[in-house]
């Protein structure tokens, strides 16, 4: 199991690409992976902004299913830490509280401003985008991580993916250089 613990922030987890993959590599191990229950209701509330049509009871059941399956996941007891943190944008200090509490080694988000290098080196804390997180994560385990990264392409079965297909899924998620890599290793995914 590695070392590092990684904060998910919403954008991470909506859209479900992301959040598959992530997930499927926080259960094999690869990472340790947390959020909260503010993360929950943000990522649910965006996907429900950009898709009303999705019924929330199924959502919040991804919720459920996402605490049970990674251990130690959920963050609690940061609240008190918000009012004391400064930001660009003050509706993201509950991610860095969370961060802090958590102890957690990085931020995966795709909002790497609204974190500033300056804020969270103090915390001992770094952001990464999450095409940079998994194409570290696949270039240090490729093995493992095609595994993971097999197991979600296999589950999407209304439709089925094929390789391609799901590597352009990837890339449309903004995932390049992580899809770049993993070319390398189509007949394992």
């Amino acid at each position: 199991m590695s070392q590092l613990t990684a904060l998910l922030d919403a954008n991470v987890l909506y859209p479900a690409p992301i959040r598959d993959i992530l997930m499927q590599l926080a259960v094999e191990d690869l990472f340790r992976a947390k959020w909260t229950a503010d993360i929950h209701r943000e990522w649910i509330e965006a996907l429900i902004r950009h898709e009303p049509y999705r019924d929330r009871a199924a959502l919040e059941r991804t919720r459920t299913l996402m605490d049970t399956a990674v251990r130690d996941a959920l963050i609690t007891g940061y609240e008190a830490l918000i009012e004391t943190l400064v930001l660009p944008d003050p509706d993201d200090r509950h991610v860095l509280a969370a961060a802090i509490v958590g102890r957690c080694d990085v931020i995966v988000t795709q909002n790497l401003q609204d974190f500033p290098e300056d804020v969270l080196k103090s915390y001992g804390i770094e952001t990464q985008h999450p095409d940079d997180f998994l194409a570290s994560h696949l270039s240090l385990a490729p093995g493992k991580f095609c595994v993971a990264v097999r197991k979600v392409r296999t589950r999407l079965k209304n439709p089925p993916y094929s390789v391609e297909d799901y590597l352009a899924t990837l890339t449309r998620q903004g995932l390049v250089v992580t899809v770049t890599e993993l070319k390398h290793f189509s007949q394992l995914i």
